[in-house]
């Protein structure tokens, strides 16, 4: 009998889904960065003096360094998995998480834009980034039978966190202030995170769920590590589609609650409210596209999404005054098609490069995650700034969901491993 014939004293078959129990519930930690757009404006209104307004570029600027340094983290954390495994990996990235989201109050409280770019941008960003893959890596190695919709479920968590987390914020940013909110979000995270990574344990080498073969084309697929993944077309194709649907889906996420409010005119409350409803469609999202990517492959998954991406940024166009249901509508496609694409792209990755080097090499395909987060805070923030309105923005998501469907349609196919 092997020593994990039982896990939480429960057979192997039942107790894997307990990882993705927790897995979950660490994704919703890591997700908090989703209900940005809440603290948004508290920060313009607490960094802006008599003489001087904070611009809507800036006030995004917390919010784009975190995402970016996330992505590079993720890469550089795929690496360090091998050695250090992702219980340890999950316990010093969580600290770091805490860290950075509580040294956040002395930056609210010194007025300090660039030490809440360091503070809550690099410090919990890198965090993050850190612990992101770890539940993935564990969920991964215990559901092989089940790869999109259990990556899909756990991510839900990271979806879905603007839910809870936006409105515990704005609860706290009301009746204390925004840098005691910073300060518990900072506790909390850095205890939650390091309880929940306790339990992690990989399956033995060679674990199989009871009564599940793999497949012909899973048992003959072929590992690639990431110098071939980089050289498929199927790599840049993947990359490319990615990076497009995270910068119309982040892009939105940072902007949902000044959208309702400046061009549909909701009032505030009403809006906030909203920004939770989004969240929901942004954690449906990642279980709806992972299990859609296992039934009717990667590329129709894609192809999916890349089309309601051109919808949605349609109807935005065409929004105005009052438009309370045809903005809802378009958020709630905006906040799916990104959750979508964070199991799209994972589930993907393992898919057709192979399980054996799959933390570095979706830590590469994840950098087209802080491309998007960039270019898609630049374009709304530019577009604010030089236009007045954020309207503006939904062209350029537009034209790239026709650019990227046409990538996905010539690209996104099983690659073809070279012989050496």
């Amino acid at each position: 009998m092997t020593h994990h014939n039982k896990l939480f004293g429960l057979s192997p078959e039942a107790g894997r889904w307990i990882y993705v129990i927790t897995g979950l519930i660490i994704c919703l930690c890591l997700g908090s960065v989703y209900a940005y757009s809440i603290f948004l404006n508290p920060i313009i209104n607490e960094f802006s003096t008599e003489s001087y307004k904070l611009s809507a570029s800036q006030g995004n600027l917390p919010f784009m360094v975190f995402l970016a340094f996330f992505s590079i983290l993720m890469f550089f954390a795929g690496k360090i998995m091998d050695k250090l495994g992702p219980k340890k990996l999950t316990i010093y990235g969580g600290l770091v998480v805490g860290l950075g989201w509580a040294l956040s109050y002395y930056a609210v409280e010194a007025k300090s834009l660039n030490l809440l770019i360091l503070t809550y941008g690099v410090i919990a960003g890198s965090g993050v980034g850190v612990v992101y893959g770890c539940p993935l890596n564990i969920v991964g190695k215990w559901f092989p039978d089940k790869k999109g919709l259990t990556t899909g479920l756990v991510l839900a968590g990271f979806g879905g966190s603007a839910l809870i987390t936006g409105k515990i914020a704005n609860i706290l940013i009301q009746q204390s202030s925004l840098s005691l909110t910073f300060l518990y979000f900072g506790i909390g995270f850095a205890i939650l995170l390091v309880l929940l990574a306790f339990p992690f344990k990989s399956p033995e080498a060679g674990w199989k769920p009871q009564g599940w073969t793999p497949s012909a084309s899973a048992a003959s697929n072929v590992d690639f590590n990431s110098s071939e993944m980089v050289k498929t077309s199927t790599f840049w194709g993947l990359f490319l589609a990615y990076l497009i649907g995270c910068l119309a889906g982040l892009m939105a996420i940072g902007i949902s609650k000044p959208v309702g409010s400046e061009i549909i005119k909701i009032d505030g409350e009403t809006a906030t409210t909203l920004v939770g409803i989004f969240a929901i469609f942004n954690a449906l999202g990642r279980p709806l596209f992972g299990w859609l990517t296992d039934k009717i492959s990667p590329k129709g998954a894609s192809i999916l999404n890349l089309l309601i991406i051109i919808a949605v940024s349609i109807m935005m166009l065409v929004a105005k005054e009052g438009d309370v249901i045809m903005y809802v509508i378009a958020f709630c496609g905006f906040w799916l098609i990104l959750g979508g694409w964070l199991a799209i792209a994972p589930t993907t990755t393992l898919t057709f490069y192979g399980v054996k080097n799959y933390s570095r090499n979706y830590g590469i395909v994840f950098f087209a995650y802080g491309l998007g987060a960039i270019l898609g805070g630049v374009i709304s923030g530019q577009a604010k700034d030089a236009f007045g309105s954020y309207q503006v923005a939904f062209w350029p998501t537009l034209v790239l969901g026709v650019i990227g469907l046409m990538i996905v349609m010539a690209t996104l196919k099983p690659p073809v491993k070279k012989a050496a």
